[in-house]
């Protein structure tokens, strides 16, 4: 018994395929999609043990008895809750949204201390003052001490600085600097605290028991009796909601294996449901046709009357709005005064075919040919007052007007 004897041997052959492709792609996935946990990621991120992760500082935190926890959701809702205890550490954070750029101004308003590294960080702070580093030799600097303050006297420091600091402010306080570029700076505003590092480097796994960086660390964060620290992984871009657990390679062969079922689907099915051949498209007629037919219509009702009372009803309303009256009833008559009020070089003809399209209008006993000959007169007597009415048709009736009286005194 062949294997889904079911369907049809084109249908498995396309199945066969698609499974083939699908497990081709899932292996190619796993072998190219990088490590998250490698050596070479420069993500300071607490959940890494590469040189550039930050678990080691971490989790001697954790063992030192500080009252420490990551903090994976957005920090707005830290924001609501923080006080003078909340201490936040945001490593190399990646982020420009307003909205979180408010949420660091609220923890500091409300008495909180934010330790931040990077350009990113700087970012986030009141003034934004952070700017790329000038010297990009990415090698290790010792730091020089400046400031006066306890974070200055941490000692031997070394630090792989990616970002610079824009002085002139007094507020705030050069604590280290690296070739003459501040690389620590402390300043208070409102009622927080804000700690600024040119780089994540001395809280790394590689460098942070080098010299005395772990006590910058420290020294940074500020006592830990009645302070509650949060390590900020929601700006590093690893959990964002709780869809980000979805993310990653799982979620790419999830939509890859939806798309080649979908092809599947419709590639087993579709080509079987559609019609045999196409259906004739629907008859149009042209417009020439339709008013053949209406004329038809017209003719086999004996309502050549009728098509004249439409057009001198529509030649009627478009005259009285030429000559600036309202849409009222008026005769043959009382209309060829009113044109000829408006427009004077009309010909003397006027009032006749005015009286001949009212009279066919009114009665039936107009001829098709003459129905005909009335509207088409309608037509052009229309056409004739639309150029009068434009600035040189009045001219042009003007100049006439006035060179009748002077042809008859020559």
């Amino acid at each position: 018994m062949n294997f889904l004897s079911s369907l049809d041997a084109r249908d498995r052959r396309l199945l066969f395929w698609f499974v083939g492709i699908g497990l081709t792609l899932a292996i190619l996935t796993g072998i190219l999609t990088p490590r998250g946990n490698d050596k070479d990621n420069p993500l300071p991120s607490t959940y890494l043990s590469g040189r550039h992760g930050a678990r080691a500082a971490y989790q001697t935190l954790l063992r030192a008895n500080y009252p420490i926890e990551r903090w994976e959701r957005p920090l707005s809702e830290l924001a609501e809750s923080a006080g003078p205890e909340t201490v936040l550490i945001s490593a190399q954070p990646y982020s420009r949204e307003a909205e979180d750029i408010k949420a660091v101004h609220k923890i500091l308003a409300r008495g909180g201390r934010v330790l931040t590294t990077g350009l990113g960080g700087g970012i986030l702070l009141p003034g934004a003052a952070s700017a790329p580093a000038k010297n990009f030799d990415f090698a290790a600097c010792q730091l020089e001490p400046e400031g006066l303050d306890s974070l200055s006297n941490s000692g031997q420091v070394w630090m792989v600085p990616t970002a610079s600091w824009q002085v002139g402010n007094p507020a705030h306080r050069v604590e280290y600097s690296c070739a003459s570029q501040p690389a620590v700076v402390a300043y208070d505003w409102e009622k927080g605290h804000i700690v600024w590092w040119a780089s994540s480097t001395p809280l790394e796994n590689g460098s942070l028991a080098r010299a005395h960086n772990l006590d910058l660390l420290l020294n940074s964060l500020g006592p830990r009796e009645g302070h509650r620290f949060y390590w900020d992984e929601s700006l590093h871009g690893e959990i964002r909601s709780t869809w980000s657990y979805a993310s990653g390679p799982s979620w790419t062969l999830l939509w890859v294996g939806l798309v080649a079922l979908a092809l599947l689907i419709v590639f087993s099915f579709s080509r079987r449901s559609g019609p045999v051949r196409d259906l004739p498209p629907p008859p149009r007629a042209t417009p020439i046709e339709f008013l053949e037919a209406l004329g038809s219509l017209y003719r086999k009702a004996g309502a050549a009357s009728t098509a004249v009372s439409i057009a001198w009803e529509r030649f009627r309303r478009q005259t009285l709005r030429l000559c600036g009256l309202r849409a009222a009833k008026m005769d043959a008559a009382q209309l060829a005064a009113a044109i000829r009020r408006r427009f004077p070089a009309t010909d003397p003809s006027l009032e006749t075919d005015l009286a001949l399209c009212e009279e066919a209008a009114r009665g039936e006993t107009a001829s098709p040919r003459e129905a005909l000959r009335l509207i088409q007169l309608l037509h052009d007597r229309r056409k004739k007052l639309l150029a009068a009415a434009k600035p040189g048709g009045i001219a042009a009736q003007s100049e006439n007007i006035l060179s009748k009286p002077q042809e008859r005194a020559l």
